[in-house]
């Protein structure tokens, strides 16, 4: 991963300038360690008439493994692979960026106490990036550059010069000449190389828009390519990205009134703030388990997979069911349900509608025959999906209570957590996690297969694009079946 910038000198200006700038000297090679491998900074040539700095990445793939290790999204057929075999060391993307701020932290604040005028002047620049992943295409690399000042040569790499027919990869080689502050050139690498990319790798968090308004300073706000380059730079997270785009628009207002952003920010008094706090989306998995179990008439009921017993919990507050049982393989996690729920204070009318068990899911369970409804929340994305008909037949196929209630994360509504990274699973532990045609189409399968009739419904806020946070499926036993169960 390489990319040079080089400029050219004049009488009383010469080109080794540079070095000063950049706060590396022309006669030495230094490096510096980075999360991902070492970046090394040398300079190809230093005289006065021309000068180049070189910035090389070496970007370590084990590291790349292990820090991108149980990231990927799970059931991905290709992520086993994909995390060896992928185009980081070699193109540029935002593992380069962040080489390039902590190379040249100095020069991107534009600070140069040596020569400070020079800083703060133009340079006739050339920046050389010999592979630039660009999702876009050479087009979308000169209207990101471009409107920024820069002259864009964009030259498509073959997929293979020995097979022209192949056509072209998704690479370009990228040369941008133009006359620039370097601390400014600096912040437009820094926030485009990732922009064309479009694949960060690294965790997006809130503070990433401070750090994007902070390199956009000045060039941003005017860009024609604002909200593609926000969105993407945000690893196309709406929220932060619509608090960008909010936080951009209000700078430029304040900017025409020539006043201070928050005289004009200023419609709410924090003070006499009423909003409500939203319910956390465990309450309301809890809440809509409890009325699909009432609206099924259920009393008897079975919590498979229950955990530290939270589930538990609120149904023994209901005087409506009357026998629960709350099954968990790990011991632990029972004698915590057990701890939570204080089960040995707990009065005797209270205790005997409760039974914890130890058990697997993945195993017939006599003792699990013959109730009324049984629960699996969260569970299924914890399996690994071939042991996922090893639970189908012990819960539908065996056990066989009369409703089955199921809960599962959507996966598309993941790009709505501000703080869960592109492609990340929302649990370490989760196996997989399931769109929302995926997951009724296995329900579907699965009441097909044993005589249940299945509906749907949303938990959470149910967002137009992308669906529930929280995707729940109701089974239930068809007339036909339960007749001749009885028979």
């Amino acid at each position: 991963m390489f990319l040079t910038i080089s400029t050219t000198g004049s009488t009383g200006l010469p080109a080794t300038d540079l070095g000063f700038l950049l706060h590396k000297h022309p006669d030495k090679a230094q490096a510096f360690s980075t999360s991902y491998g070492d970046a090394h900074v040398f300079y190809p040539e230093a005289s006065a008439e021309r000068c180049t700095a070189a910035l090389l990445l070496e970007v370590d793939p084990v590291t790349l493994v292990r820090r991108g290790k149980g990231k990927g999204r799970g059931g991905a057929p290709d992520m086993s692979l994909a995390q060896y075999v992928n185009d980081r060391p070699y193109a540029a993307s935002s593992l380069l960026a962040v080489a390039l701020r902590t190379a040249f932290a100095s020069a991107l604040r534009g600070v140069c106490n040596a020569l400070p005028e020079r800083a703060a002047s133009p340079l006739p620049l050339r920046i050389e990036v010999p592979v630039l992943p660009a999702r876009g295409g050479a087009a979308l690399v000169r209207g990101l550059f471009e409107p920024l000042g820069w002259t864009v040569e964009a030259e498509a790499v073959a997929l293979d010069e020995r097979f022209p027919e192949w056509g072209d990869s998704r690479y370009v080689r990228l040369v941008l000449e133009g006359e620039l502050r370097l601390a400014d050139a600096l912040r437009h690498l820094y926030v485009l190389l990732p922009v064309l990319d479009d694949a960060k790798h690294y965790w997006v968090s809130p503070d990433e828009v401070d750090k994007l308004l902070r390199m956009g300073d000045g060039w941003l706000a005017s860009h024609p390519e604002q909200q593609l380059i926000t969105s993407r730079y945000l690893s196309r997270r709406w929220a932060l990205t619509r608090q960008a785009l909010e936080r951009l628009e209000l700078a430029r207002l304040a900017e025409a009134d020539d006043t201070e952003a928050e005289e004009i920010d200023n419609a709410i008094d924090e003070e006499t703030d009423t909003d409500e706090k939203p319910v956390p989306l465990a309450v309301r998995r809890r809440e809509a388990i409890v009325d699909a179990l009432c609206a099924a008439g259920a009393s008897r009921v079975l919590d498979l997979g229950c955990g530290q017993g939270q589930l538990v919990g609120a149904l023994l507050k209901d005087v409506r069911f009357t026998e629960i049982v709350g099954v968990d393989v790990s011991v632990r996690a029972l004698n915590e349900a057990a701890r939570r729920l204080r089960l040995e204070r707990m009065g005797e009318r209270q205790s005997s509608r409760l039974t914890l068990l130890q058990g697997s899911l993945a195993y017939t369970d006599a003792r699990l025959k013959g109730y009324d409804a049984a629960v699996l929340s969260e569970v299924i994305e914890h399996l690994d999906l071939p042991r996922l008909p090893a639970l189908e037949y012990a819960v539908f196929g065996a056990a066989r209570p009369a409703t089955v209630i199921v809960t599962t994360p959507n996966v598309e509504y993941n790009v709505r957590w501000e703080t869960l990274p592109a492609g990340h699973v929302r649990h370490a532990d989760h196996r997989f996690e399931w769109t929302r045609e995926e997951f009724r189409t296995w329900a579907r399968q699965v009441a097909g297969r044993h005589g249940y009739g299945v509906e749907f419904a949303p938990v959470g806020p149910d967002d137009p694009e992308v669906g529930p946070p929280t995707q729940m499926a109701v089974f239930s036993v068809t007339k036909t079946t339960a007749k001749e169960a009885a028979a």
